[in-house]
């Protein structure tokens, strides 16, 4: 199957006679990561200028021009570069090759947006050590919640290394993306076997590629990998006999396959094996495999993602948004330094609104990595389009208060609270076989505001869209205005019309897809919205399962007191009655319905400004959007009538302003 090159397409463009004039890159360093740095500028400048660019192995000696000094200079963080205009040439120096590399793509963004080439000072350190990736792709390839076709990375329990390798690893680079985990946490089947000699090959071969781009490979890895390989009879992490099989067996693995960052270990959750079978903590299961990966510089990245999926709906006290903070807590400093909690940025899972994980606050010695999902596994599915940058920020912007009033998420997860270098951000991948690589064209924006956030968390959400656009786009004014309007509003109106203040949850079950307000109602995943003839919501304050006070003060208060609880999360935190009045004056009824209209009303606009743009974008990615937003469209209608319409005949409160509800 084809591919596009996304925001790497350099289109042709007018430029000044400064840019136009640049015909030569000089460089001293000898590596591949620097190779492909050269390779990259000389593509670009060729496709967009149409100047072939002269690569030269030395620094100029003389006051020449029009040169591009790629240069190691010591002073800068991992990955940091500074890019900047001297005498007529564009320098980028870096104190490693891996920033001379982001310092290349940066000139290349300011080239695509039209910047100005006299006095550029652009200088920039990135802000997470670890901005990764995780992909669920199965080895047979399929992808467990992939919504962009199949997987690239694998067929029929093969791993493919090809011309589209290279391109997603010069597409993560180009936004600052430093590891990759290929393969799904789930990890079954043959995808056990990666830790063998069936695929060291393949294995080489790709983590070569991602190598070339700076990327480390990651893999998830099978805890009960010692039974199911059939060489032992036990997976206790108290065992010397097992202790001494993940050596061996890491040993072997490290010295096969250079450039391997680690693993990633889903472990005691929805049926995958763990330490509890032996009755023993996450800390020894991780720290048993991060002493055997620890010689070779690995990391084991340990999912917090831990909760009993066999809860009783009929249980009131169970919680499930307890569940990972229940489990890790006590457990903090137990870790060995080269473990990392990998935390996901609510309690539950990926909801279109949740509160932030009281984990982040709760940990004060542990490394941490925020999990975030781009893949729209409750947001639309990659058919309608929903721009998740708003919500990492607001996630990120989060003040947990762990060691004082400054401390938010993005100060923990970048080490700066508790001065940690193992950290950072993953983001659960979108991306597929699918021509434009991510089945919906604008959830690319997503791909490429994750890596940019995580490098640059200080960037808006907006800046973040605008340079998206421009660079896949280019620079027609309107389809800036009208794609940036749509991104900018699709979070707001996709939660207007799907699950109200917080509750989550009304999907059909299994495939998340669609309005189900009971789907998961009466299951035993612990999904509740708890909805009678009177009310709605789940009480999680100190009156109920007491989840309010897993937080930090004063968040503990705000959330536990009904009057203080922030609306858009009420029916997270509180049963309250239909009649219930929110700080709007709304009751909570009138909110469901007014969202639930309004929602679908911001909808219908954003397709109607969308139609407006025919002619304006390439005709194949037009006709592709067009097609998703029309059943965005319809499928909103769907979302508000069946959710207006349940809570109308719950309640037998009717609309205050006389609207059709069924």
């Amino acid at each position: 199957m084809g591919f596009e090159q996304a925001w790497l397409v350099y289109a042709k463009r007018e430029v000044s006679a400064q840019w136009a004039g640049v015909h030569t890159i000089c460089t001293e360093q000898r590596g591949r990561i620097t190779e492909h740095a050269a390779a990259e500028l000389r593509t670009a400048f060729s496709q967009i200028t149409g100047e072939e660019l002269i690569l030269c192995s030395r620094l100029p000696e003389t006051e020449e021009t029009g040169c591009i000094l790629l240069k190691l200079a010591d002073g800068r963080r991992e990955g940091g570069y500074h890019l900047y205009e001297e005498k007529g040439n564009l320098r980028i120096e870096a104190s490693d090759e891996a920033g001379l590399l982001y310092g290349a793509f940066e000139l290349i963004k300011q080239l695509q947006l039209g910047s100005a080439f006299d006095g550029m000072d652009i200088c920039k350190d990135p802000v997470m050590p670890l901005r990764m990736l995780n992909h669920w792709d199965n080895m047979d390839g399929s992808i467990e919640r992939g919504y962009s076709g199949e997987s690239f990375f694998f067929d029929h329990n093969e791993i493919l290394v090809d011309e589209r390798t290279v391109t997603y690893a010069r597409l993560l680079a180009s936004v600052g993306i430093n590891g990759a985990v290929i393969n799904n946490v789930n990890v079954k089947d043959a995808a056990t076997w990666l830790i063998t000699d069936r695929y060291f090959e393949k294995l080489r071969q790709l983590s070569a590629v991602f190598g070339d781009y700076g990327i480390r490979l990651f893999l998830s890895l099978n805890y009960a990998a010692p039974i199911e390989l059939g060489e032992l009879t036990s997976a206790d992490p108290l065992s010397e006999e097992v202790r001494e099989w993940w050596k061996r067996r890491m040993k072997l693995v490290f010295e096969q396959v250079p450039n391997l960052g680690g693993f990633l270990i889903k472990a005691d959750s929805e049926g995958r094996p763990g330490p509890f079978t032996y009755g023993r903590t996450h800390a020894d299961g991780a720290n048993m495999i991060a002493e055997a990966v620890k010689p070779y510089g690995g990391l084991i990245i340990w999912r917090c993602f831990v909760y009993n999926c066999m809860q009783d709906w009929r249980d009131y006290q169970t919680d499930r948004a307890r569940s990972g903070y229940d489990n890790f807590t006590g457990l903090d400093g137990l870790f060995h330094d080269n473990v990392i909690l990998q935390i996901k940025n609510g309690p539950m899972d990926f909801q279109v609104r949740e509160p932030v994980h009281p984990l982040f606050g709760g940990l004060k010695a542990s490394n941490q990595i925020l999990e975030v999902q781009i893949a729209q596994e409750y947001t639309g599915q990659q058919r309608h389009v929903c721009y998740l940058i708003p919500m990492f920020k607001e996630v990120l912007a989060f003040c947990t208060y762990a060691a004082g009033a400054d401390d938010t998420v993005e100060e923990i997860v970048s080490g700066r609270t508790f001065r940690q270098t193992k950290c950072g951000m993953a983001a659960v991948a979108n991306t597929g076989n699918d021509e434009n690589w991510t089945g919906h064209d604008l959830a690319a924006a997503n791909l490429y505001g994750f890596g940019r956030l995580a490098f640059e968390p200080s960037a808006s959400a907006e800046e973040l869209a605008r340079e998206w656009i421009i660079r896949t786009f280019g620079g027609d004014k309107e389809v800036l205005e009208v794609l940036l309007f749509i991104l900018m509003n699709s979070w707001k109106a996709y939660e207007m019309y799907n699950a109200p203040l917080g509750i989550g949850w009304m999907v059909n079950p299994n495939y998340h897809y669609g309005p189900n307000v009971d789907g998961y109602e009466y299951d035993r995943w612990g999904t509740y919205h708890r909805a009678d003839h009177m009310g709605i919501g789940v009480d999680r304050s100190r009156n109920g399962t007491g989840y309010a006070g897993l937080y930090r003060e004063p968040n503990a208060s705000m959330y536990d007191n009904l009057e203080s609880c922030p609306d858009e999360l009420l029916l997270f935190f509180h049963h309250v009655p239909y009649t219930h009045r929110l700080k709007s004056g709304k009751t909570v009824i009138q909110h469901i319905y007014d969202t639930h209209f309004e929602g679908v009303e911001l909808v219908d606009e954003m397709v109607e400004r969308f139609e407006g743009l025919e002619g304006r974008l390439p005709e194949k990615a037009y006709r592709r959007m067009l097609e998703r937003f029309r059943h965005q469209k319809e499928h909103a209608r769907e979302w508000r009538d069946q959710i207006n319409t349940y809570f109308y005949r719950k309640s037998g409160i009717a609309d205050e302003k006389g609207r059709k509800i069924y």
